[in-house]
């Protein structure tokens, strides 16, 4: 009910602003699934759990967080005490690196510092260390395996069956990239609650739907200009994938999109292409 508060009164003012929960008592676990269909996304707030339940059922409840999360495609962050040591060290603990490793191998899609950087002696060798382990943590990830159990969590509709198929092609062909044209940002989440091993670059004409998938695990955000037709939409998220330096001739891409254009949640077809092929116009 407190997050459907937030989100009415947001919308009484004409915003458009994510709404992100915070699990961080028995009350909000045991309502998981309730608040995880009427929030945008959740953070897993390990710091308060940690004081309102038994320290040592967090990393359990922490995993379930996250597994609901990737399971209905919605964004998760993982937070509090991720490198506590650092706020007045200036290297951590071998704990702390397993800790934020463990994270990502649950599948969140951000990890979160607090007092690191708030307050801590050494932010930017904080950031530093995360932002390293993360990117080796994800190339050590099974992404086959993932993809497989993705299948799990794959409903029968189109766009479900769309984005499954992207992340499978892209690994098939080992992708540069898969270009979602998007103006919601329901299908970039789409296709990465599948956490493929390619980047997803999100191109879309709506700045607020952009800057909320800057939060999604593998998502590239980026702006074009709306198009008149498929094949001026096609033209445009190439164009603007060069323009940005995300993609260059010879790179092979899958790209998702939708007919009718301009509405949200009809992602129906799916193209390979390979960057500078002249066949495409």
């Amino acid at each position: 009910d407190d997050v459907r508060t937030v989100r009415q009164v947001i919308e009484d003012a004409g915003g458009h602003q994510a709404v992100i929960a915070k699990i961080e008592n028995r009350q909000g676990v045991m309502n998981l699934v309730e608040i995880l269909e009427a929030a945008d996304g959740l953070m897993v707030a390990r710091g308060d759990l940690g004081v309102e339940m038994p320290a040592e059922e967090v990393p359990v409840i922490q995993k379930k967080i996250i597994r609901e999360s990737n399971r209905v495609g919605k964004p998760v962050i993982t937070a509090t005490q991720m490198l506590e040591s650092m706020i007045s060290r200036p290297t951590p603990t071998r704990a702390e690196a397993s800790d934020v490793t463990n994270a990502i191998f649950d599948g969140t899609d951000a990890v979160m510092l607090s007092g690191e950087t708030a307050i801590g002696r050494y932010p930017v060798e904080a950031v530093t260390f995360l932002a390293k382990t993360a990117k080796i943590s994800e190339a050590a990830l099974d992404y086959e395996a993932i993809l497989a159990e993705g299948l799990r969590f794959r409903r029968p509709v189109i766009t479900d069956a769309i984005s499954y198929a992207s992340c499978a092609t892209a690994a098939d062909l080992s992708a540069t990239a898969i270009i979602t044209a998007t103006r919601s940002g329901s299908t970039a989440r789409r296709v990465a609650r599948y956490r493929p091993k390619t980047p997803i670059i999100a191109i879309s004409s709506m700045a607020s739907s952009l800057r909320k998938l800057h939060i999604v695990r593998g998502v590239i955000p980026l702006q074009c200009a709306p198009a008149e037709t498929i094949d001026e939409q096609f033209s445009n998220v190439i164009s603007s994938a060069v323009n940005a330096g995300l993609l260059s001739d010879g790179d092979l891409v899958v790209i998702t999109a939708g007919l009718p254009l301009g509405t949200s949640g009809t992602t129906n077809m799916m193209k390979v292409y390979i960057v500078g092929d002249s066949s495409f116009s």
